[in-house]
Formats: structure tokens, sequence, C-alpha cells
């Protein structure tokens, strides 16, 4: 008979790590009368080059979603007007 043991992992995913060190902050701006989630990133960071492309990744995957309801498409963009 095989023993279950229940303990934690000693060493954390990357993607736990960059969550904990990650210097990414959101803010709450007004656009248009409506407010609006931003990423910001501290050029000062240590981490400054992951922390950017956490950021920029986050980011795409918003405007793909978005793109996605409007046009039925993930890769094109709105008509403008």
């Amino acid at each position: 008979m095989d023993k279950v043991v229940f303990r934690k992992l000693d060493a954390a995913t990357p993607r736990e790590t960059d969550a904990k060190t990650s210097k990414v902050k959101f803010k709450r701006v007004t656009k248009d009368g409506r407010f609006v989630s931003v990423r910001t990133v501290s050029t000062e960071s240590d981490s400054f080059g992951r922390d950017f492309t956490r950021a920029f990744g986050a980011n795409v995957k918003k405007a793909r979603a978005e793109n996605k309801r409007v046009t039925g498409s993930p890769d094109s963009a709105p008509a403008k007007g």
C-alpha cells in the first residue's frame, strides 16, 4: 500500500514567482467620463523587463478579447468611426 503525503512544494512555479515579485500596479483613471483600469510599471524597478513583458502580454490579451467580441476575429481591429 502506498502512503499519501501532503506537503507544500519547495519551489514555486515561474508564474507564481513572477506574480509575487511583480511590480505591475493598477490605476483607475477616467476616460470619456468612464473609469478604466490601467497597468503601470515602475521604470526604476530591478525587474523592469519582466514587469513590462507581463503588462504588455496582459494588454495584448485584453485587446484580442475585445477585438473578438466586436469583430469576431481576435487579430483584426474594429473599424474606426
